[in-house]
């Protein structure tokens, strides 16, 4: 009985911290009525906690990110930030709809042939804030549905450019660095069964062209990847100096695949028909071109509105650890209990180095500037957080897995997440599942292994009943898991437990969960023209 009644006042203060069905009316979201902020999203693919040169300890290697430092100098860095799954479209599903991927229906990739997307019964972010009177435009990587109503302009964006998903879903004429290397479109029958047979790859996409959207429409496919920095930067300016000639406030999305294989760093372009140039410092040309991207945002925003343009920049989760030198770096984050038994700990795992991902604020006159916070957030509180300083009421007919960080970053308080769940994301386990929990500075798994590490090592996957329990407070590369024996682990255990239960419960019971639909069929494949071998076409402009 007095299990009951706790797990029953458990699941009233879950529904307090989680459900976010009404939004604080403190002086902040007050003050936001008259005018509303601008915000800027920058969603980095892949990168890992130590690309960030403001994370890096003195005297590591050189910063290749100047402008993303500054910015952390003049803003807010948030060190215990994580992405809320640890793969592309769960992580960015969640993000947008400030629930987890149980709830939102999206637990894994979609698919170049997909048919849908992210359900039609969840609402974006940029949805609610479009119809509240912001202009919303959408610049990168969308990877949550290109077919019909799934694609960003039927999503709350009235403006898109980019890529419907990861940049080695498609041939380019010339490809970009990956591991094993890739074909180009066209290469001609003889020649891709060759250079297929050398790379060990077969699973490349030879057939069909990486497309570039405009809209809802394919401008150029095989889209030139060397190009892309530029023609997101210039469209970005575009979004912001459209927004302030229509006096209208903006959300600025944009989703970039710099740090995702295949790198495209223009420095290191090849010219055709020669071969790649040297491979040495690929990655880091490529985080440098990004970081220079960003800080042409940061620029064009500051001269035009910069006390009132809230910037977060973050990660959709870390860096693809099997790609080798084309991957980035996790920092201490190392995962060592699974790397020492075989397998991957980044990118697809739940260990930190899979979600604890770089993130920096910056708001001139609002968020506190050179400041640092070590309080518990996750990409889920964007969704709330944004809406809470526009002064705008989600939908009160779903529950939400996200908290209002508002006090976090404009007052330096370090009220952060009190627990996180880390949802399987490809490597062990169920798609979705939530077997993996943060609680305070204690960490537990119920499931790990299964991920491949550079080299192709894949550690086997194992189940952990009682689970294992990490204090991240003395064991950041989560080396050494708590001796079971010890009280330290029992109260750890019970409380994790209690949490998982409160929370499972309430998925369980929850009438707005929604179910993705991931049918594929080859006539939802992108294609401007089909008359032409990977379906070639370009359109001038």
């Amino acid at each position: 009985m007095a299990g009951s009644v706790f797990l029953l006042l458990l699941y009233g203060t879950l529904l307090c911290g989680l459900l976010f069905h009404t939004l604080s009316q403190n002086e902040d979201g007050d003050r936001t009525r008259t005018r509303r902020p601008n915000f800027i999203i920058i969603l980095a693919d892949d990168i890992g906690w130590g690309d960030l040169g403001a994370n890096q300890q003195a005297g590591q290697r050189s910063s290749q990110t100047p402008h993303l430092d500054l910015m952390a100098q003049q803003g807010m860095r948030l060190t215990d930030f994580h992405s809320p799954a640890s793969t592309c479209s769960p992580s960015r599903a969640a993000l947008l709809t400030g629930r987890h991927g149980l709830r939102n229906g999206v637990t894994h990739n979609f698919a170049v042939g997909s048919m849908g997307g992210l359900p039609l019964s969840e609402t974006t972010l940029a949805e609610i804030l479009h119809q509240d009177g912001y202009y919303t435009a959408m610049i990168g990587k969308w990877h949550l549905g290109h077919n019909g109503p799934y694609s960003p302009t039927n999503r709350g964006f009235d403006y898109y450019l980019g890529i419907p998903y990861s940049n080695d879903m498609g041939c380019t004429d010339l490809p970009g660095y990956d591991l094993p290397s890739c074909p180009p479109c066209d290469p001609g029958p003889q020649i891709l069964h060759n250079r297929l047979k050398r790379s060990g790859y077969s699973s490349c996409y030879t057939k069909v062209a990486l497309p570039l959207f405009e809209n809802g429409t394919i401008v150029e496919q095989p889209l030139d990847l060397w190009r892309l920095t530029q023609r997101y930067t210039s469209t970005a300016l575009n979004v912001i100096h459209t927004a302030r000639e229509r006096g209208q406030p903006f959300l600025l999305y944009v989703a970039l695949a710099h740090m995702h294989v295949p790198l495209f760093p223009p420095s290191h372009a090849p010219l055709p028909p020669a071969p790649h140039p040297s491979e040495g410092g690929v990655y880091t040309a490529s985080l440098r071109e990004m970081d220079g991207l960003v800080g042409a945002i940061k620029n064009a925003s500051d001269a035009l509105d910069k006390e009132n343009t809230l910037i977060w920049f973050t990660g959709d989760n870390g860096p693809w650890e099997q790609k080798c030198q084309y991957a980035g770096s996790v920092g201490p984050f190392q995962g060592k209990w699974q790397t020492s038994r075989g397998g991957g700990s980044a990118k697809r795992t739940t260990w930190e180095g899979g979600h604890r991902v770089p993130t920096v604020c910056y708001w001139p006159g609002r968020v506190p500037a050179n400041s640092t916070s070590s309080a518990l957030l996750s990409g889920l509180d964007i969704f709330p957080t944004l809406l809470s300083l526009a002064g705008v009421n989600p939908p009160s007919d779903r529950r939400y897995d996200g908290i209002d960080a508002t006090d976090v970053l404009l007052h330096g308080k370090e009220t952060g997440n009190e627990f996180l769940f880390h949802p399987n994301s490809g490597a062990a386990g169920k798609y979705g599942d939530l077997q993996t929990v943060r609680l305070g500075r204690h960490k537990a798994f119920y499931i790990t292994g299964a991920a491949e590490a550079c080299g192709g090592s894949t550690g086997r996957q194992e189940l952990h009943d009682p689970p294992l329990i990490f204090d991240l407070s003395e064991d950041e590369g989560e080396e050494t898991a708590l001796d079971p024996t010890t009280e330290e682990y029992r109260e750890v255990d019970e409380r994790v437990r209690k949490w998982r239960e409160a929370l499972l419960y309430d998925i369980a019971t929850d009438q707005s969960v929604s179910t993705a639909d991931y049918a594929t069929d080859q006539s939802a494949t992108p294609c401007c023209d089909p008359r032409h071998t990977a379906c070639r076409c370009h359109t001038p402009g």
